[in-house]
């Protein structure tokens, strides 16, 4: 099979799909859809979401320099299509959508709490790109849903049922195919993999 040349564009699918949520300095909250938010750094860490100046969530954060990245799950799903169609300047979306704030530890900026996860974070750079502005934070505090969490202190995120944004549709994560690393383990009874120029 061949590959058709489209026009260049934004092409690399699926991406989170989060609800962003920020304040403004005379303290109105909005909360808005993002989808282009993406990991930046492990230590110190960082992540980065990308805006466009008319949104009200752009201005917010602005002045601010704050805001908090709620990773929904699916049966948030309508709550996150309005809330990227819908402007925090012509209506507060949270009553729209029955969304509960929550205070944040770290920062003024309220969490969603129907959010499995909510991450705080703090700017530490904004890039203005041309269509978009990126904003570059550090993250201060990560706030998971306790049911989620096991007897051991681990977090099961899939559990979550996160959503993804895939070329104009919100999607499920779907099957999972393996754990980070499994392609490469060793399998019970099985030799690894001969080195070059290694004998057995």
């Amino acid at each position: 099979m061949a590959k058709i040349e489209w026009k260049a564009g934004n092409m690399l699918y699926p991406l989170p799909a989060v609800l962003v949520t920020s304040k403004s300095a005379e303290g109105q909250a909005d909360v808005c859809t993002v989808a282009w938010c993406g990991t930046v750094c492990t230590n110190p860490p960082m992540l980065s979401i990308s805006l466009r100046p008319s949104r009200k969530t752009y201005e917010n954060i602005t002045e601010t320099g704050v805001f908090v990245v709620n990773v929904p799950g699916e049966d948030l799903a309508r709550a996150t299509d309005y809330c990227g169609v819908r402007s925090g300047k012509n209506e507060d979306k949270f009553s729209a959508m029955n969304l509960t704030q929550e205070s944040a530890a770290h920062i003024d900026c309220p969490m969603l709490a129907e959010a499995p996860v909510s991450i705080e974070c703090r700017v530490r750079k904004t890039e203005e790109l041309g269509s978009h502005t990126m904003f570059i934070a550090d993250v201060l505090a990560v706030h998971v849903e306790d049911s989620f969490v096991d007897d051991k202190g681990g977090f099961h995120f899939s559990d979550c049922r996160p959503l993804v944004y895939s070329h104009g549709e919100y999607c499920g994560l779907g099957k999972a195919y393996g754990t980070f690393g499994w392609s490469v383990r060793k399998k019970k009874g099985t030799l690894p993999a001969k080195k070059k120029g290694q004998k057995r």
